[in-house]
């Protein structure tokens, strides 16, 4: 389970971008951290095609059509499909007759995707570099396979 901070914030601003009003009146805002943000990302994204897909069907927030999707990716079928499956697994999108959907588990995976693409609007290799770490495990594996060792 991920550990976050909580912050207080004691005046009548605007919350920021991933925060609650709690009933008391002050915003209270549950900020992950470094930490938790990172491992978010790279457990939920396989390639960063899946984060893509995540932020087009965010950005509007209703059914996309496979063929809608694929003609805004400019991606294959095939990366969809398997965008889209991630993203059904990990709870952050679903399917129906009219289409793919953003739709979180829950806000605190709502306020994680939130944070993740804010991080990726700013510092995107970052974020790729999260991504294509966490996803080059297998790879790196099946290639120490073939060193040389001395016995």
């Amino acid at each position: 389970m991920p550990r976050f901070i909580d912050l207080w914030v004691d005046h009548p601003a605007p919350p920021p971008l991933g925060a609650g009003l709690n009933s008391a009146g002050p915003y209270y805002a549950t900020v992950p951290s470094s930490d938790d943000l990172s491992s978010f990302i790279s457990a939920s994204f396989p390639s960063v095609w899946t984060l893509e897909l995540l932020l087009l069907l965010k950005s509007d927030k209703r059914p996309w059509s496979r063929g809608e999707l694929i003609e805004s990716l400019r991606a294959s079928e095939l990366v969809v499909s398997q965008s889209l499956d991630s993203l059904i697994a990990g709870g952050l999108a679903s399917t129906s007759e009219g289409g793919a959907e953003y739709t979180p588990v829950s806000d605190t995976v709502d306020r994680l995707v939130a944070d993740a693409e804010r991080l990726y609007a700013s510092k995107p290799n970052q974020v790729r570099r999260m991504i294509v770490t966490s996803s080059a495990g297998g790879i790196t594996a099946f290639a120490d396979a073939f060193k040389l060792r001395k016995d």
